[in-house]
């Protein structure tokens, strides 16, 4: 776990919010994975690294890895919410996990 993922996780826990499951697959077949879900509630959270450094997520190969993914998720029935650092950071990632719980 990168950490900036830690600190989001931490941001969670302060808030009292109900804790993520960590990693989760989420696909039958594909390793697949979230870097946290609420799969009860159908809540997927990516943290999205290397946005500003052209990572691997903003590369075409990746970004095309990524929509695959993305979409499956959605027909898995997830919302999925994406934060970048600065949005974890400016507590904005916090604040739309709190909405999507209804706080």
């Amino acid at each position: 776990m990168s950490e900036i993922e830690d600190d989001l996780l931490q941001q969670i826990q302060t808030a009292k919010l109900p804790p993520p499951e960590r990693e989760y697959k989420f696909h039958p077949v594909r390793k697949w994975r979230v870097d946290f879900a609420y799969p009860i509630h159908n809540i997927a959270i990516e943290v999205e690294g290397g946005v500003w450094i052209h990572g691997r997520h903003n590369r075409g190969l990746g970004f095309e890895k990524d929509c695959e993914k993305y979409n499956e998720l959605a027909l898995a029935g997830f919302y999925l919410y994406r934060f970048t650092s600065s949005m974890i950071h400016d507590g904005t990632a916090l604040r739309t996990v709190e909405r999507a719980f209804g706080r």
